[in-house]
């Protein structure tokens, strides 16, 4: 029993890796796609969002089960506050180096941490305190170059998709709490996202796929929807502390690809910040772990 016990944390380790690394292949397939073929956020939002939502409901239905819920309200508010955070994070890697716009991106744990004192009145421990002052001196840090580079506007508005996941990711905690299950709650994202990033690509304008352009988009879908199942069985398995942390993996290898192939250049201080969001987030992700 004690070694199957191990073998279940190693593979949700193991399942996390995966997942980080399948959201960062999605992240440098959104920014090729934005520089090769000019697409904007919201139609790769929408082809990121509409496979997830048909494979789960071909699979709902041959099993013979229900897409209704009795908390279709939840659902909504958790779909639309998660399709804002996706359409901001796409906008996001249009015009910032990946790393960045990913980190930005990440800064949901906490926020999650921030909101739970301010809005759900949890008093913090010192720890979270710890983690909360090292977050925002990280966002800080971050913030300096994209600012002298007069891309304030951009980097705010990619900040702002951590604030929405993690109103987004409190809402699916409300969720699972009562009874959903994480397919329910990962189809109705979906089903909201692709509806919301159509609506704004209506205003923006939609790019015809061609046989160049279709791989990237068909890949954003497959490489989304196989890293939140990945993602799923890591937390269904693995220690949430250990996988918490694992996530963030997501920003080193967009980091290196970002260095290789995209020849971005972070100075010292960008760096430093990105490193102390990664440090601050785990430590928020330890704090709710042992609540």
């Amino acid at each position: 029993m004690i070694f199957y016990g191990k073998m279940k944390l190693k593979l949700g380790s193991a399942w996390m890796i995966i997942a980080a690394f399948l959201f960062a292949i999605m992240g440098i397939l959104v920014k090729n796609a934005t520089v090769r073929f000019h697409m904007n956020a919201y139609e790769l939002a929408f082809w990121r969002s509409l496979l997830p939502a048909l494979m789960i409901a071909i699979n709902v239905f041959s099993r013979r089960q229900l897409l209704k819920t009795p908390f279709i309200f939840g659902h909504l508010w958790r779909g639309t506050a998660g399709t804002i955070a996706l359409l901001l994070s796409f906008y996001g890697l249009q015009y910032l180096p990946l790393a960045t716009s990913v980190t930005l991106s990440y800064t949901s744990a906490i926020f999650i941490a921030l909101l739970s004192w301010l809005w759900l009145k949890e008093q913090p421990s010192a720890k979270t305190w710890t983690a909360l002052l090292l977050g925002l001196a990280g966002i800080a840090l971050i913030l300096r170059p994209a600012f002298q580079a007069n891309l304030w506007l951009e980097t705010l508005l990619n900040l702002a998709a951590g604030l929405f996941a993690a109103f987004a990711l409190l809402q699916v905690r409300e969720l699972s709490q009562k009874g959903e299950p994480a397919w329910r709650i990962v189809f109705y994202f979906s089903a909201v996202g692709t509806l919301g990033a159509a609506v704004m690509a209506i205003f923006v304008g939609w790019h015809t796929p061609t046989a160049q352009s279709l791989p990237y988009l068909l890949g954003v879908g497959l490489c989304g929807l196989l890293a939140q199942l990945a993602m799923t069985q890591a937390y269904s398995e693995g220690n949430k502390f250990t996988v918490g942390a694992l996530s963030y993996l997501t920003i080193v290898f967009s980091a290196i690809y970002g260095a290789i192939f995209l020849g971005e250049v972070m100075d010292i201080w960008e760096i430093v910040g990105i490193l102390t969001v990664i440090f601050a987030g785990s430590l928020c992700a330890l704090s709710e772990y042992r609540r």
